[in-house]
């Protein structure tokens, strides 16, 4: 079988790292610069044991039960192993240790130091030492001979020594490496190796070459290269058996030769470029343990295997494509997961069947790959080519190979367009790897749900962030469970099917009223789950037959619909399925992805059809789900968080890109949570992972959202990115009052204040920029009462043409909002008449509550309009307390019959239904987000009365769009008065037009007292008062009406009208510029 390389993990904190392998290979012990060594079981270990030795660990060795280390306080410590007990210092040096070995049988040790020091030290009897003196600069590594007569060093001076133990001579020299001051600043570390067993040869890396030495005679044997090293080389390690030899360079690679062959058997790539720093054969098995100066740890695995013995060309250690997503998901490596441009068949169709598309070369990587990492070794290509000639042409049906080719040939093979990429595996959104000991299941805005798997238990563990939901739980997990899902109403689990078990899927629904709170389904037979989700009321689970079945959360099996292709992942909230799954192969490292979102209510109905999924270039899906309002979310591994922006035809907008948060290179997030209100991103920092360790446990991290608007360093893009983020921001409200939830008022119209504040100051800006055409193209987006700002800050600005034209479009806003009011008369009339279609007698109050609404909103738009703008450059305002969910604190409207007292004769009666409070800014407001669930009212009006009220008032509101538009509105106490006077004014100044005759006018009408100019005030409201009842007279229908009903009629008609927009015509702009320049 092919090497297989595994995912690196994070080991410790960045800067030199040591590995070793204990005596029987059970477990691999690194140290690192935080002072820890770390005892890991395997490379899956999440729980490693940790204790530590000092500031910081620079080499670590362990034989017999003995670990020792050298550390930043110049000593050479022993401790006992596993326990990690202090057992003494062996020896001190004047400055630190940079390595520290043992010898074959462990019973001596030998450190080099920057001191330019070698210490020999029995282990029994630290007092008995040999020093070796020679070296000009410090000690980079050493090497015991196994026979314990030589040993080996390298130092920073260049040189390579050996030393005679015994009398402590130096044997041989060789000026190898190049010279420098001190081992930070060495170009290698140059860590050499004596073959095991005999100790025939010693392997010294230098440069891109590993020399090697004969013992005795220290002749230059050979040397062993490979073209796929392109940088030193940093360290060499034999096998436990001397037959093969590892060496690692500076820029990541690992290569293994065979000696007997001297050939190149394995290539491997790291997956960041990161300098190998130690390296470690397992003493048993085909293995190479390694790290890097980043602090991560690797294994190579099957190293040496047999290939068949007709390979044209040695596979490299690479995933297999079935492996690729499992777990961690290159964690480490924060990028996408890209195949290489080769594959490979072998020569004949049993080959073609094993290694259909094995990659050729190192380890996947996201960035554009060069020649010298991704292709071919074309030397051995032309060591082979013999063979493919003297093949047997019956091989006709084979898949593919290498053609023959010619010793000067550097042809590629015979396919080098762009690469299928390996499909991602499926998911649970908020879970770590399957493959750990200790990993979450799921972390969402419920709760957390840990699984431990070890020799001790296999057992589920269920925490809520509320107890007042449920209390912590303790589950077996005795079919190995794999996935899991948290709502506030059950916990969801499923297992992968075995030779003798079904694959399961077990809800237990703590939140039932009855005894019996778990049940089981069992799948059919070869179906598979692979991924799960939990809704209100339902439960979901998608199949490897491309099946999605839905049950009800109590156990009942619903509606069961086909996928178009293998799950990726699914995600549920309140009455919203979505589900992830791949629509297609994609190509060159690209993941092609579909999206399904369904909602499964009373009304079933499908929202997206599988459109294609927006991901970043060459990265894959990390997360799915939904914000805590239920706006639906996802986020790639390049740290993208998109959102579902209902207000643009659903389509997904970037909100967040957490790398912008991250410190280092291979530092991620991991989200658990997205918030709207208030705007929060709740996510776990991991240092140097993709994913958190279960202990200790994790700190939560709030992120800020941030449209990737352009120049957001400006104030003009700062304020249109505030604007636009806080639009999207809040789109879920109109869709929550659309589907029935009762929310708060106070918040939508905060936040519409809010918008409307950055429109006013980006109208401010465009102004004083002289953009006038942009100021008009901003009050598009404004309110009525705000483009009635708008205008008023024109006219003082002295921008007559700016406000000749808001005020052309302050006449079409007020159209538009009429004609929306008339249509929401008729709909809600409509909707009156299907209420009352099946129930004759109900009385309901409809005519009440809206009057009411009016007049509190006119006295907001009031409150607004004098001071929105002094209020432009006020402060940010303070962040919403946050809340736990929603769609807690949201009650949904019940279709069901009240059962109050007042209610209980009537059966069919229908609910009482009272309208939202109307929103003053909003003109996108739909029927449906007009009713929610409220208390009945004790002065109901019958349904006849209501349905004659509402022809009447719809009539009343055409009437009122009608005097809109011809500019009729109720006049100001200043106008009656000019009209009175105008004469009189005319009379002095003869030759004034008609903007001096308004400046005139107000000069003088400001001269009355008080008083007088109260009184032509109260005229014209008492004249407009009027007006409306006589306007009354004439359209009322009937003349025989109650005088309730009069008075109630007249009330509404005021409403609307001082509801109505007062658009200026061209006089009134005249006015108000000549005030603006009576004012300066």
């Amino acid at each position: 079988m092919p090497s297989a390389l595994k995912p690196m993990r994070y080991g410790h904190t960045e800067g030199h790292t040591d590995i070793c392998f204990n005596d029987t290979g059970s477990c691999i012990v690194t140290c690192g610069s935080d002072g820890d060594v770390r005892i890991w079981e395997n490379l899956d270990d999440d729980d490693p044991t940790s204790f530590n030795v000092g500031e910081k660990a620079y080499s670590c060795a362990l034989k017999n039960g003995r670990l020792i280390t050298a550390v930043s306080n110049n000593t050479v410590q022993i401790h006992t192993f596993p326990e990690g007990a202090p057992d003494g210092i062996l020896t001190r040096f004047t400055t630190n240790a940079n390595h520290v070995i043992f010898n074959s049988d462990g019973t001596k040790i030998a450190a080099g130091s920057s001191d330019f020091m070698v210490k020999v030290v029995e282990v029994t009897d630290s007092s008995k030492q040999k020093t070796f003196r020679g070296h000009d600069a410090p000690v980079l590594s050493l090497s015991f001979d196994p026979r314990d007569v030589y040993l080996a060093s390298a130092s920073c001076d260049g040189s390579v020594r050996v030393w005679k133990i015994a009398d402590q001579t130096c044997t041989t020299s060789w000026p190898l490496l190049q010279k420098c001051n001190d081992v930070v600043n060495a170009k290698s570390i140059c860590r050499l190796g004596w073959q095991p067993g005999n100790g025939k040869l010693l392997a010294i890396p230098v440069d891109k070459v590993v020399k090697l030495y004969r013992r005795e005679t220290w002749d230059s044997q050979f040397d062993l290269s490979d073209t796929f090293i392109t940088q030193t080389l940093n360290i060499v390690a034999w096998s436990p058996c001397g037959q093969y030899l590892a060496a690692g360079s500076v820029d990541g690679c690992i290569v293994v030769w065979n000696m007997e062959s001297q050939k190149c058997i394995e290539r491997m790539k790291h997956e960041k470029n990161y300098t190998i720093c130690g390296l470690a054969w397992h003493p048993k098995y085909k293995q190479i343990a390694y790290t890097d100066t980043e602090g991560n740890l690797g294994l190579l695995e099957n190293i040496g295997d047999e290939k068949k013995s007709n390979d044209k060309v040695t596979s490299t250690a690479t995933k297999d494509y079935n492996d690729l997503f499992d777990g961690d998901d290159d964690y480490l490596s924060g990028d996408m997961i890209e195949p290489q441009s080769s594959p490979k068949t072998g020569a004949n169709e049993e080959d073609a069947d094993d290694d259909d598309l094995k990659p050729t070369s190192g380890h996947f990587r996201r960035a554009i790959i060069d020649d010298d990492d991704n292709s071919l070794d074309i030397g051995m290509i032309k060591a082979n080519s013999n063979l493919l000639e003297k093949e047997d042409d019956d091989d006709d049906d084979q898949t593919g190979g290498f053609p023959a080719l010619p010793p000067s040939s550097t042809q590629q093979p015979f396919y080098d367009g762009p690469m299928p990429t390996p499909r991602q595996k499926p998911f649970q959104s908020g879970s770590t790897p399957a493959h750990l000991m200790h990993r979450f299941m799921v972390w969402n805005s419920v709760g957390i749900i840990r699984c431990y798997n070890d020799e001790q238990d296999n057992a589920i563990d269920v925490e809520f962030h509320d107890t007042s939901v449920h209390h912590a739980t303790h589950l077996p997990n005795s079919l190995n469970h794999t996935m899991a899902d948290l709502s506030t109403e059950a916990i969801l689990l499923a297992c992968e099917s075995t030779e003798e078990l079904a694959s399961k899927l077990h809800c237990i629904h703590f939140s039932s009223w009855d005894a019996n709170k778990e049940w089981t389904v069992d799948l059919p037979k070869d179906e598979d789950i692979e991924a799960i989700c939990l809704g209100q009321g339902w439960a979901a689970c998608a199949t490897s037959a491309l099946l999605v079945r839905v049950f009800t959360v109590g156990g009942v099996q619903k509606e069961i619909f086909s996928l178009p292709g293998p799950v990726v992942s699914m995600a549920g909230h309140g009455e919203q399925l979505m589900v992830i799954y791949h629509r297609g192969t994609g190509f060159d490292g690209d993941q092609c992805l579909g999206v399904q979102l369904m909602e499964l209510g009373k009304k079933k109905k499908q929202i997206l059809h599988g459109d294609p999924l927006s991901l970043t270039k060459k990265s894959y899906l990390v997360w799915v789900g939904f914000s805590a309002e239920g706006t639906p979310c996802y986020v790639d591994s390049e740290g993208i968080v998109r959102m579902l922006n209902r207000g643009l035809g659903n389509t997904w907008i970037p909100v967040c890109n957490m790398r912008e948060h991250c410190k280092g290179k291979s530092d991620h997030y991991w989200v658990v949570g997205i918030h709207e209100n208030p705007q929060q991103l709740r996510c776990i920092p991991c240092k140097g992972a993709r994913f958190p360790p279960t202990l200790p446990r994790p700190a939560v991290a709030i992120l800020s959202f941030k449209l990737p608007y352009c120049q957001v360093t400006t104030e003009k893009g700062q304020m249109e990115e505030q604007y636009w983020r806080s639009v999207v921001f809040h789109n879920h409200v109109d869709y929550l009052s659309k589907n029935g939830y009762e929310l708060d008022e106070s918040a939508k119209s905060q936040a519409v204040k809010e918008q409307q504040e950055l429109l006013m100051k980006l109208f401010a800006l465009s102004c004083k920029l002289e953009r006038e055409f942009r100021c008009v193209e901003l009050a598009d987006f404004m309110t009525q009462n705000v483009v009635n700002l708008a205008i008023k800050y024109a006219s003082r600005s002295r921008k007559l043409n700016l406000a000749q034209r808001l005020s052309e479009m302050a006449v079409e806003k007020a159209s538009e909002l009429a004609a929306a009011l008339e249509d929401e008369e008729e709909e809600e009339e409509d909707f009156r008449k299907r209420l009352d279609a099946g129930y004759s007698n109900s009385a309901t109050e409809w005519r009440q509550q809206p009057i009411r609404n009016v007049e509190q909103e006119q006295e907001m738009e009031d409150a607004e309009e004098t001071d929105a703008y002094e209020e432009v450059s006020s402060k940010k305002k303070d962040p919403v307390v946050p809340s736990a969910n929603v769609l807690d604190t949201m009650s949904k409207y019940s279709k069901k019959n009240c059962s109050s007292g007042s209610r209980a004769v009537n059966k069919q009666s229908p609910p009482v239904i009272k309208p939202l409070i109307p929103k003053p800014k909003s003109k996108q407001i739909s029927a449906a987000s007009f009713f929610q669930a409220r208390a009945p009212n004790s002065s109901e009006k019958t349904v006849e009365e209501r349905q004659e009220k509402a022809g009447n008032e719809s009539h009343e509101v055409k009437v009122t769009a009608q005097e809109n538009t011809e500019n009729r509105r109720p006049k100001t106490g200043f106008q009656m008065w000019l009209e009175e006077n105008r004469a009189n004014i005319l009379k002095d100044n003869p030759d004034l037009n008609e903007a001096e005759v308004i400046k005139e006018g107000m000069s003088r009408f400001r001269v009355l007292s008080s008083e007088e100019r109260m009184a032509w005030t109260e005229k014209a409201k008492g004249g407009t008062v009027n007006d409306s009842a006589e306007d009354k007279k004439r359209k009322r229908p009937t003349a025989d009406e109650d005088e309730v009903k009069k008075n109630k009629e007249q009330k509404s008609e005021d409403s609307n009208l001082s509801k109505k927009t007062k658009p200026l015509d061209q006089s009134a702009n005249v006015k108000l510029s000549a005030f603006a320049f009576k004012q300066s």
